[in-house]
């Protein structure tokens, strides 16, 4: 276990994606996700990866774009669910850095944790690689994601103007010391 998973665990935070029994908000809904595991990703996953891909962005990456991912070095974890790949996330790291390239949850799964799963996921698989930061760019728009990632450290360092296409919009780039 890395040292990030030891803190997390110390103050409570740890994956939502376990057998730990489902809490009731005062509201009525879950408070934790349906179990789910973590996985590296590998070739059978890439067309549901591509259809959440496609469903959720604009200017979506390929299948080959995935393919390529496996092919590497990148970091390619899925988050499956008894209903199947539910969401993923991508990263790089070159020496001590290291970049969320993607990440993305079908709509039946947001709000259930998976988001949150993956990026600490990611963030630990990055710890173990020795990256010491961690980058990635958000659409400036993207409110649920941004307080996803401030709620794991991130601040906003940068802005690339008109980096997304469609639409375009600016990206607002975010750092998380490892």
């Amino acid at each position: 276990m890395t040292a990030r998973g030891a803190r997390l665990t110390i103050h409570g935070l740890s994956s939502p994606c376990t057998d730990v029994p489902r809490k009731l908000r005062r509201y009525g809904r879950r408070a934790t996700a349906d179990p789910c595991r973590i996985r590296p990703a590998k070739l059978a996953d890439v067309p549901a990866v591509h259809a959440i891909e496609q469903s959720v962005f604009g200017d979506p990456w390929s299948t080959q774009d995935f393919r390529d991912c496996l092919s590497s070095d990148a970091l390619f974890r899925v988050a499956e669910t008894t209903d199947g790949v539910a969401g993923y996330v991508v990263a790089l790291d070159a020496a001590d850095e290291g970049e969320i390239l993607n990440l993305a949850v079908a709509s039946g799964g947001r709000r259930r944790g998976l988001g949150r799963a993956l990026v600490l996921d990611m963030l630990d698989a990055l710890a173990d690689r020795g990256v010491r930061q961690v980058y990635l760019e958000v659409r400036e728009s993207n409110a649920p994601a941004r307080a996803l990632y401030a709620a794991h450290g991130f601040k906003e360092v940068g802005r690339r103007k008109g980096y997304y296409r469609r639409p375009v919009e600016d990206a607002i780039v975010l750092r998380c010391d490892a």
